[in-house]
């Protein structure tokens, strides 16, 4: 069994950061209202939004698609970072984004003002995201995931947009995919997306001839570079 590592995190870490902006500056809201034929006009107050320029951005998880969507949201945004990992990066990784390490997932949550899944799904972080932890982020903070969608509790997602006691989510992914829990269709402060974060063309034939190096590997009776079984 091998996967392919690599050649999607840049498109991931992009999805990563089109939910970020879109759900901050409601721009899904804003589109449906424009096609809807809704749209009244320019008015100071409508569909007013959060800067993202000098927040705090807090990743769960800080490998290499945590980095890059780091890398966007720093140098792109001016914004801090900070992260909860086991694994903790080197020295030098954490001065290029003058990151803040944080001794808890919980600690990432209270802090930041978005906050971004990028850890492995499986039994160890399931639900990790769970009503408790959920309640521990800001009432004006974010949810983005473009990880794996059984890391967060659905019903509990669901009911704190549904109740403001986050101010938003931004989804790719969903547990029990395609299949989506029908609560989510009824969240304005929400914005989702099918699962698209590999979704390039120059990434997909990435991933394809990843397979085919692979394979060539497995048949030449050579270790393939990508075995993960």
């Amino acid at each position: 069994m091998t996967n392919t590592p690599e050649v999607l995190t840049d498109c991931t870490a992009d999805i990563a950061m089109t939910l970020l902006l879109s759900v901050a500056r409601r721009t899904g809201e804003g589109e449906r209202e424009l096609r809807a034929g809704n749209w009244a006009g320019w008015r100071p107050t409508h569909l007013r939004g959060t800067k993202v320029t000098g927040k705090t951005l807090g990743c769960i998880g800080f490998g290499r698609i945590a980095q890059a969507t780091a890398d966007r949201a720093h140098f792109g945004f001016g914004m801090n970072i900070i992260f909860s990992d086991p694994y903790m990066p080197s020295d030098d990784i954490i001065k290029k984004y003058n990151a803040t390490p944080c001794g808890s997932v919980e600690e990432v949550l209270q802090k930041a003002d978005f906050v971004s899944i990028h850890c492995p799904g499986g039994e160890s972080t399931y639900h990790l995201l769970n009503k408790e932890r959920i309640g521990m982020m800001k009432k004006t903070a974010y949810l983005i995931n473009s990880a794996r969608g059984d890391v967060i509790d659905n019903d509990a997602l669901i009911e704190a947009l549904r109740n403001k006691t986050i101010a938003g989510a931004g989804l790719d992914v969903f547990e029990g995919e395609p299949k989506l829990n029908p609560g989510f269709l009824a969240c304005e402060n929400a914005v989702l997306l099918p699962h698209l974060g590999s979704a390039s063309i120059e990434t997909r034939i990435a991933m394809g001839m990843r397979v085919l190096e692979n394979m060539e590997a497995y048949y030449n009776d050579k270790e393939p570079g990508d075995r993960v079984a």
